[in-house]
């Protein structure tokens, strides 16, 4: 049986908030390919607070920053693919990150892993949905060689 192409991601990465240590370009692609289920074109923006917070206020109604923001392009035509932006909050991903006692590393990967499956349709409104995507994100997030990010919450 002839082996599936892995899906091909056209990436773009931002940095609007730029620290030490900060994932670079390579490990987002990581990351974005290991969830990627689909061929996509992705751009992915680190931000500060208030660009966080602006963003979250103006497309979900909720005045705080918040880790990570997806937007997909969902007005294309299907021929187009899949499109859209992560938008990952360093500030929120961090201070995150200490409160759990990870790497920040981790996190970001954690993240970029639920937005890029939020991309592709994957959602957390409600217990069946949240727990199918969870488990993606475990498995995902365990083959890069990271703790299971919902460890015993399961």
């Amino acid at each position: 049986m002839p082996k599936t192409p892995a899906p091909k991601l056209t990436l773009s990465v931002q940095y609007a908030e730029k620290a030490e240590g900060m994932p670079t370009r390579p490990l987002f692609r990581r990351w974005a390919k290991a969830a990627l289920e689909r061929d996509a074109e992705v751009a992915i923006r680190v931000v500060g607070a208030e660009e966080g917070r602006e963003l979250n206020r103006d497309y979900r109604g909720k005045d705080y920053a918040t880790n990570v923001l997806t937007f997909v392009y969902d007005d294309l035509p299907p021929e187009a693919g899949l499109m859209g932006d992560l938008v990952l909050c360093a500030p929120v991903v961090e201070r995150e990150a200490a409160e759990q006692g990870i790497s920040p590393e981790a996190h970001y990967a954690h993240l970029t892993v639920h937005g890029v499956l939020h991309l592709q349709g994957y959602d957390h409104e409600d217990d069946a949905e949240a727990q199918i995507m969870e488990n993606r994100e475990s498995q995902i997030v365990i083959k890069l060689g990271y703790a299971d990010p919902y460890g015993g919450e399961k």
